[in-house]
């Protein structure tokens, strides 16, 4: 039986349903479990969550006229309209605004998944229902502004790359769908199958997903393992998708059938698995990784259009292009005038304008002061000449420069 209790009531014994509140003022990753540890009750305490759902089929009951006096067709009535509401609509808002709140997904996004790989590495089996806020958090940010969250969990870590590589995956499978014309249940089904899509590196010794140089061939072996490890994982759990086990198994494979594990081909490949291969890849180069440092962001889609007849299904790809640019956020970028700039913003009604921070003059051999130049205004002289090669400049602050304020023109 369900029951709806203060928090000031909990005690170790019970079992949480579903904690009241924003998922992002959670202290906790997930909000169905037994609660074993006391810490857990503090930090609930702590929280500004003041009450929850408990399951007395699984735990512990509450003292008597501690729970909220409600009958179970209220109760049941009540859950199911929370069911039915379906995603609140999301107003769409600029880069600047959308940033801080993105960085703070983007914190939490890290612990939820650090923590969900972790359960899995230690063989609990996942519940893709405790991931569910996770997805809805990260999809309507990117409903909000796609660029946001998407350029900051580019920018994570060679400690942290596994965890946040599926952030941004998952958000870059939202962003795609959308692209492509997929509703909005198929998008946040895409944005989970990208946020579990590497889940079978869990069974992969770190030693080797963490080494700085070349691998072996076993070694190499073992890192091909970890779809079909993935995929057994999945099975194992519960709520988890056909999508969500599709794209885990192939988002390795490759149109030409060169990939694996099962070296499919063409339309034997799934739009999703199609979808994942090309986020999983973008992300993977653009980031940077123990052994190499990432590549510009519009290099990147140039060496991907390289691969693309053999690699990427040609209308996914040309999709995926219009979803993050030709110039996404962070490419360095050389204008007419000897300027260089880092792309800000997309403009939503053309890839070849976008919204720049111009910072150094390449006449003057000098930083200048930043400002930002909206290439899509009206009148703007201003045309991009070509991307540049940021290891060519070497510039310390580039990561912070996109992100951060500036006079506008």
């Amino acid at each position: 039986m369900l029951k709806r209790i203060s928090v000031d009531h909990l005690r170790v014994g019970m079992y949480l349903h579903e904690l009241c509140g924003s998922w992002m003022e959670h202290p906790f990753w997930r909000s169905a479990f037994l609660l074993e540890d006391p810490q857990d009750i503090d930090r609930l305490l702590d929280s500004s969550i003041r009450e929850v759902w408990i399951d007395t089929a699984q735990g512990l009951d509450v003292a008597e006229g501690q729970a909220k006096e409600e009958s179970d067709a209220a109760v049941e009535r009540d859950l199911l309209q929370a069911a039915s509401n379906g995603p609140v609509p999301v107003e769409k808002v600029s880069m600047s605004a959308e940033l801080d709140r993105a960085a703070k997904i983007c914190a939490k996004a890290r612990q939820a998944v650090t923590s969900m790989f972790q359960e899995a590495r230690m063989g609990k089996a996942l519940d893709a229902a405790n991931a569910q806020p996770l997805v809805d958090e990260i999809s309507n940010s990117v409903l909000r502004n796609p660029g946001a969250l998407i350029s900051l969990a580019r920018l994570k870590t060679a400690d942290d790359y596994t965890y946040m590589h599926s952030v941004a995956v998952c958000a870059l499978m939202i962003a795609l769908a959308r692209e492509l014309g997929l509703s909005e249940a198929e998008a946040r089904e895409a944005g989970m199958a990208g946020l579990l899509h590497d889940l079978g590196k869990m069974a992969i010794d770190p030693a080797i997903l963490n080494k700085p140089g070349k691998l072996t061939d076993a070694e190499f072996l073992a890192v091909k393992s970890h779809p079909a490890e993935g995929h057994a994982m999945l099975l194992a759990g519960t709520g988890v998708s056909d999508v969500t086990l599709d794209v885990c198994l192939h988002h390795h494979e490759k149109i030409d059938g060169s990939g694996y594990p099962e070296r499919l081909k063409g339309e034997q490949i799934s739009l999703y698995a199609k979808m994942g291969a090309v986020c999983d890849v973008y992300d993977a180069i653009t980031s940077n990784r123990p052994y190499k440092s990432g590549w510009d962001p519009a290099e990147s889609l140039r060496k991907m259009a390289e691969w693309a007849e053999g690699h990427f299904d040609p209308a996914v790809f040309k999709a995926f292009v219009k979803t993050v640019g030709i110039y996404p956020v962070g490419s360095l970028v050389r204008l007419e005038s000897g300027r260089l700039g880092i792309v800000m913003e997309q403009n939503p009604k053309s890839l070849l304008v976008p919204r720049l921070k111009v910072f150094y003059s390449t006449k003057a051999q000098a930083r200048i002061r930043p400002e930002v130049v909206d290439l899509g205004q009206p009148g703007c002289r201003e045309k991009i000449a070509g991307r540049e090669d940021p290891d060519k400049w070497n510039f310390p602050d580039l990561n912070q420069l996109w992100g951060g304020p500036a006079e506008p023109l």
